[in-house]
This record gives C-alpha cells, sequence and structure tokens, in this order.
C-alpha cells in the first residue's frame, strides 16, 4: 500500500501545477478556469464522506480499484481535453472519486493494531509525500517536450491503472479485519460506545447490501447500499466527535493561513526572490515527508498517549507561526519552516488517529471521509480569511492562524477528560 501511494501523489503532482497553464492555453479566461477549479474542490467536499461510507459497505479492495480505476478515467479523458468543455468533463470522475489515500488509510487501520496505527498512517503519509516532492520535476520535464502536458497525463493515468493492479494483487481477506478488530480490544470510551451502538443498527442492513449485490438486481442493491450510506452519515452527524472535527478545521485552516501569501510576505518584509522561497519549500516538504519516519519514538517517548501528542504539536505549531509572524530576519523564518513541517506532519497524523479511536470500528471509512471533508471546507474558507487579512498587513494571515490555532489548543484542553479516556484505553491494551 506504500508503493501505490507513493505513485498516486507522484501522479498527481506531475499534473496539478500544470493546469491551469493548459486550461488557459485552451482559450479559457481566469473566471472559467476559477470556476472549473472551484467545482473541482466542491465535488471532492461532498463526495469525500460518501464514497468513505461505500467503502464501509461495499469493501476497502472493491471501492479501492474502483476509485483508482475512476480517476485513471479522469486522466486519460484530460489528456484528450483540446477544449475547456472537454476538460470541464475529465475533472469530474477525479472530483468525485479521487479518494484513493483516503480509503488506503481506512484498509490500513483495519489491518493494523490500534496502538501501531499512527506509525503506520505516519509512513503511508511519508510514502506519499516523497511522490508529491518529485513528481513536479518530472512534470516539468514533460512540459519542455512538445505535447507535454498531454503526455504527462497519460503517463499519469497509466500509473493509476499500474496501481489498480498492484491493489487487485494485495493479499486479502475479509478475515484478516475482523481478526485485527479482536486483537484492539474494547473500547470503553462512552462516545465510541455511542456512535458503535449507533452504527450497529446498519449491520442488518449491511449485509442485506451485500447479499443483494449477488442475488437482486444492481438497481435494488444500489438502494440498499444508499440507505445504509445515509444511515452511516446520520450517525455521524448527530455523534458528539464535531469538536474534534472543529479542532482539524481549525488547525488547518491556521497552516493553510500560513502558506496563503508565503512567497509574497517575504519578498515585502525580506526582499527574497521566488527561487529562493521555492527551495524553502520544497526544504520544508522534504523535512515533513521524512517526518513521518520519527512517529515511533515520539509515541514511545509519549506512551501512545496520541491526544497528548496532539496538544503538544498543536500548541508547537502555533508558537512557531507566531515566531514567523514576528520574524525579524529570514534565519528565524527558516528555523520556523524546518520545526513546523515536522510539527504539522505529527498533528495531521495524530488526529486521523484520535478521530478513528473516538468513533469506534464501525464506520472508518465514513469517518475518514467526513475528516476529509472537513479539511476541504479549510481550502475554499482560507483564501477567503487571507485576502481579508492581507488589507491589513502581510503578516494578517499567519497572525490569524495564530489565533485559530488558539482556538483550538483550547477546545482541546476543555474536552481533556474525553481524549485522556481514549489514551487510557490504549495504554490498557497494549
Amino acid at each position: 500500500l506504500f508503493l501505490p501511494a507513493f505513485q498516486d501523489l507522484f501522479g498527481v503532482s506531475m499534473i496539478v501545477p500544470l493546469l491551469n497553464l493548459h486550461i488557459k492555453s485552451l482559450g479559457a479566461s481566469p473566471t472559467v478556469a476559477g470556476i472549473i477549479g472551484s467545482l473541482y474542490g466542491v465535488m471532492q467536499l461532498f463526495s469525500s464522506t460518501f464514497v468513505g461510507c461505500w467503502s464501509d459497505i461495499v469493501g476497502r479492495q472493491y471501492s479501492l480499484l474502483a476509485c483508482i480505476l475512476l480517476s485513471a478515467l479522469g486522466y486519460f479523458l484530460l489528456g484528450t481535453s483540446t477544449t475547456v468543455f472537454l476538460f470541464a468533463i475529465s475533472r469530474v470522475p477525479v472530483g468525485i472519486f479521487k479518494h484513493t489515500l483516503s480509503i488506503s488509510k481506512a484498509l490500513l487501520s483495519d489491518l493494523v493494531s490500534e496502538q501501531d496505527r499512527p506509525l503506520v498512517i505516519g509512513r503511508f503519509n511519508a510514502a506519499s509525500s516523497m511522490g508529491f516532492i518529485l513528481g513536479p520535476v518530472v512534470g516539468g520535464y514533460f512540459t519542455e517536450l512538445e505535447g507535454g502536458f498531454y503526455k504527462s497525463s497519460f503517463v499519469c493515468a497509466s500509473i493509476f491503472i499500474l496501481n489498480a493492479g498492484l491493489v487487485w494483487m494485495l493479499p486479502w481477506r475479509e478475515e484478516n479485519t475482523s481478526s485485527s478488530k479482536n486483537a484492539q480490544g474494547t473500547n470503553s470510551n462512552k462516545i465510541a460506545e455511542n456512535f458503535s451502538a449507533k452504527a450497529n443498527h446498519d449491520l442488518q442492513f449491511q449485509s442485506a447490501a451485500t447479499g443483494s449485490m449477488a442475488s437482486d438486481s444492481p438497481f435494488q442493491s444500489s438502494w440498499i447500499q444508499t440507505a445504509v450510506m445515509l444511515k452511516r452519515i446520520k450517525s455521524i452527524a448527530f455523534s458528539d466527535l464535531w469538536d474534534i472535527f472543529l479542532v482539524r478545521l481549525l488547525m488547518s485552516v491556521a497552516i493553510l493561513l500560513y502558506y496563503s501569501n508565503f512567497g509574497l510576505a517575504l519578498e515585502e518584509r525580506f526582499g527574497l526572490k521566488p527561487k529562493f522561497t521555492g527551495y524553502l519549500i520544497s526544504y520544508s516538504s522534504t523535512l515533513g515527508a521524512l517526518a513521518g519516519f520519527v512517529l515511533e519514538p515520539i509515541t514511545r517517548l509519549y506512551q501512545h498517549n496520541t491526544y497528548t501528542i496532539l496538544l503538544h504539536s498543536s500548541i508547537l505549531t502555533c508558537t512557531l507561526i507566531l515566531l514567523y509572524t514576528s520574524a525579524l530576519n529570514v534565519w528565524t523564518v527558516i528555523l520556523s519552516s524546518t520545526f513546523l513541517s515536522f510539527s504539522t506532519t505529527v498533528g495531521r497524523t495524530c488526529i486521523t488517529d484520535l478521530e478513528l479511536s473516538l468513533g469506534g470500528n464501525q464506520a472508518r471509512g465514513a469517518l475518514l471521509g467526513v475528516g476529509q471533508s472537513v479539511t476541504s471546507v479549510g481550502r475554499i474558507v482560507a483564501p477567503l480569511l487571507s485576502g481579508i487579512a492581507q488589507e491589513f498587513s502581510p503578516c494578517g494571515p499567519p497572525g490569524l492562524g495564530v489565533g485559530l490555532a488558539l482556538v483550538a489548543i483550547l477546545i482541546m484542553n476543555v474536552n481533556k477528560p474525553k481524549y485522556c479516556s481514549v489514551g487510557n484505553v490504549k495504554l490498557k491494551t497494549q
């Protein structure tokens, strides 16, 4: 699964930096290009929860294969897009089904113990991040060739087809999931019990959906699966998990605000050229990828208490953004960027693990899907807040990010008993 994750973001990062250039070369105005880009984000926002629920119902391997192949179709269509209309059509299957990484994380959480989950997800994030670092280099090489964008799109589609073959060859067995669940022990946390009790209502519908795929018509099977998905989403919406989703939203917006005008702010404050800013961003991205491999000693140091790791990493992130906001020289910026890449990677892994611990074992795909939707909301909100904050100062966006991070830290402290109970359960089941 680490290899498909690496290849996934390697292929995508070949394409993403070139999308705006390509659609402008097709004659689209900046407004049309912006609308198409926003529609892709909106599709991702609404589809992630449904696709996550769908993976809980039909199984991880089936849903992961479907998402990989449909994403490959989207990138293949992108390689044939000679008009703005075809370009927009090619973004539809990718916008709806490009949730391959979140389903892979759900599959990993099914197959490993709860104690090992942060380490495995951290390494998974590191593998995918390495692909995102190397992909733009290869994509830039293709752009120098004639028809380079179309060639890179076909290469990306081929990579996704290769990933589908790798997933198909996985030694997948349904009993792996149940055995890993039994090895994890029982979670005595009240929220997890309540959520699992609601999700247990869906088991009879889920078995009916599985049986209907074999015996009933596809139309009837789709209706049953849709009913189960809606029940899962309702159980999450009325659960007590929204405080952790709010923490995810606030921290993601804070980090996005930090990066929103990073290059422009460095140019205005210190007179740095874009070339140096690019090197600094690549340096931070590389450190962020490597941070996934240091989670093991960190979790041992904290005795696998995910809440405490998340709280301390959030405090460190808030402090580093504040340090960047008040920096008087470039070396302070480099220092803050160095440690921020570690703190954000650790925090992102821990908040995913905490969501799964609080929600129980019944709807991991749905929980990860909702988490992705929350992050998508942050990507929509952050540019607006950044634009407003820049009206006051180049340091306005990261300064606002500091305030949002402080609110997230306050929420975690208020809900400390809930989170600590999860950490105590982890220690008892080691």
